[in-house]
């Protein structure tokens, strides 16, 4: 498959580390699913979350190596990759000044995720800043933060200081009608940069490939390969993509 496949930003494919797989086999088993998608290389995004999932590096590494053993064994023809889903609190803010918090492959791009129910303060300048110093925050699941359904403007500003990932199930209504409705609509208007699986089981495998088929019958599959394969790479690498173009 190679470089032509989707590239998963956003997926809880490790064991033992957070709400995703519980065992090996469940990690193996999304990622085979994955696969039959048309993903070729998958990022285990493992929760780092003060007081709730806060794997260590350590931790992180081992179930990372054990479920790449894993997947060669089975033979699932799919590159696993390594960054981690930060949320925006103290913990990632006392590694802030370092640049010390887990990031894809280490590089210039970051997963983070907010409080669903309300904006922290000063987020804006934060994204500034950090983009002003070369990095790229990834903000997951854009469609989840309560504030946001009613100021799309903000919203759209955002588009321009950070990449917004949507959750494919989300298109599909797997999170609530409210969700499912700013998901389309992010993607729709094309103001979302990139999708992604965000599984925790293999039935949401099922539901990541329902929104998968959304946005090929609804924007045809130049849409699907913007949005999964060429915007994915490009925010691996540090880049905001126009989020149309």
């Amino acid at each position: 498959m190679g470089m032509a496949g989707f590239l998963d930003l956003h997926s809880h494919v490790l064991a033992g580390l957070d709400d995703g797989a519980r065992q090996l086999e469940d990690g193996v088993a999304m990622l085979r699913g994955l696969g039959e998608l048309g993903f070729s290389e998958v990022f285990a995004t493992p929760h780092q979350r003060a007081g709730m999932f806060l794997p260590e590096a350590a931790a992180i590494s081992a179930a990372h190596g054990a479920l790449e053993a894993a997947r060669a064994a089975a033979a699932v023809p799919v590159t696993l990759r390594l960054a981690a889903e930060n949320m925006w609190d103290d913990v990632f803010f006392a590694r802030l000044s370092q640049r010390s918090f887990p990031r894809y492959d280490g590089g210039p791009a970051f997963l983070f995720e907010l409080p669903v129910q309300q904006l922290p303060p000063r987020l804006e300048d934060v994204l500034f800043e950090l983009r002003v110093s070369r990095m790229l925050p990834v903000m997951a699941h854009p469609e989840r933060y309560m504030p946001l359904w009613k100021d799309w403007d903000r919203l759209t500003q955002l588009a321009e200081s950070c990449a917004l990932v949507v959750d494919l199930a989300a298109l599909d209504g797997a999170h609530g009608r409210q969700q499912g409705k700013q998901a389309r609509r992010l993607v729709e208007e094309g103001v979302a940069h990139a999708c992604a699986s965000d599984v925790h089981t293999s039935e949401d495998v099922r539901a990541a490939g329902a929104g998968l088929a959304w946005i090929k019958k609804r924007l045809g599959l130049a849409a699907v390969t913007r949005l999964l394969a060429e915007h994915p790479r490009r925010i691996v690498a540090g880049e905001l993509p126009d989020p149309v173009g």
